[in-house]
């Protein structure tokens, strides 16, 4: 199928930018976490890590994964997207899988038509609530935000591939319908949330909709939760609220969601998606940008027209 004037490639390029800074911006406070006193205080004074390069993690191989299959087909195909998740894992295992895609992705590249029963196997037969489904998908969100029930439906067959339990499904739709809004510069959290399915998610976004954008970050994630669970029930309410109090503003939202701390890289791979998807990456700071290590096959690295000029 060939992309139509109903998709936005460029869109989606926008919000993997931001989805693959998020998490690699994210990834690079994990070591210092051993240190909680010295992480606020460099998160609260705003100074970014300056070790490089910054890894991104399987949060944007997968992010990858999902755009290769719309960029071919201009639609979530399963079978494809299983297939790709699973050579993106097989070319390199190490960006930070869970344990719940350590035993389904090589599965799935032996065999690709296996991806439902082998999704709904996981986890005793009740699949994953995880929130993977939901890291990755903000650039498809981007991609359909011309049409909100398509967002929907995209989301959840890109979600089923691997999360078969109703939350993690739940959870990429959150955020597909977020990154939707995002790029229509209509974002706001009961937006989401009345378009997200009934669940523990839906009322994750039902009380982060009630937390003031004059909250403290920290203050909010303890409220909806940091992703510390790594349930999507833990992790979108608190990454689409950092979004939303910064829906033009891609550095202060990742600033905002690290002093969340908890699952950061995800948070900020979610907040940052769902931001970039309408803002890209032309106001971070060049060195940030230099940093971030590169995106495979031409999809990564912004242009000289799209990398900020600030500072560090």
């Amino acid at each position: 199928m060939t992309v139509t004037a109903t998709t936005d490639r460029a869109a989606a390029r926008r919000s993997l930018e931001g989805l693959s800074l998020g998490d690699a911006f994210g990834e690079r406070w994990f070591p210092l976490f051993r240190e909680p006193r010295r992480a606020r205080r460099e998160i609260g004074a705003r100074q970014a890590p300056e070790e490089s390069p910054w890894h991104w993690t399987d949060d944007t191989a997968m992010a990858l994964a999902v755009l290769r299959v719309l960029d071919e087909h201009g639609e979530i195909r399963p079978r494809e997207l299983a297939l790709s998740f699973a050579l993106g894992y097989a070319a390199d295992p190490a960006r930070g899988y869970g344990h719940g895609m350590h035993q389904l992705l090589p599965r799935l590249l032996e065999l690709p038509d296996g991806w439902r029963e082998f999704a709904r196997e996981l986890f005793g037969g009740e699949g994953s609530l995880g929130n993977g489904a939901a890291m990755r998908v903000a650039p498809l969100g981007a991609f359909f935000h011309c049409s909100l029930p398509r967002v929907v439906a995209e989301a959840t067959r890109s979600a089923e591939v691997t999360h078969a339990h109703p939350d993690g499904i739940a959870g990429a739709v959150a955020v597909a319908v977020a990154a939707a809004l995002s790029v229509r510069a209509g974002l706001t959290v009961a937006d989401v949330m009345a378009l997200t399915p009934d669940g523990p998610v839906r009322d994750g976004l039902a009380r982060a909709a009630e937390v003031p954008f004059a909250t403290e970050p920290w203050r909010a994630s303890d409220l909806l939760g940091n992703g510390q669970r790594i349930r999507a029930d833990d992790t979108v309410p608190f990454a689409v609220w950092c979004a939303a109090r910064h829906p033009g503003d891609l550095v202060s939202a990742l600033w905002a969601t690290a002093e969340g701390f908890g699952d950061v890289d995800t948070t900020c791979a979610i907040a940052g998606g769902i931001v970039a998807a309408r803002t890209g990456v032309a106001a971070v700071p060049r060195a940030w940008l230099e940093r971030r290590e590169p995106l495979p096959g031409g999809t990564g690295g912004a242009s000289s027209g799209e990398i900020g000029a600030g500072g560090p």
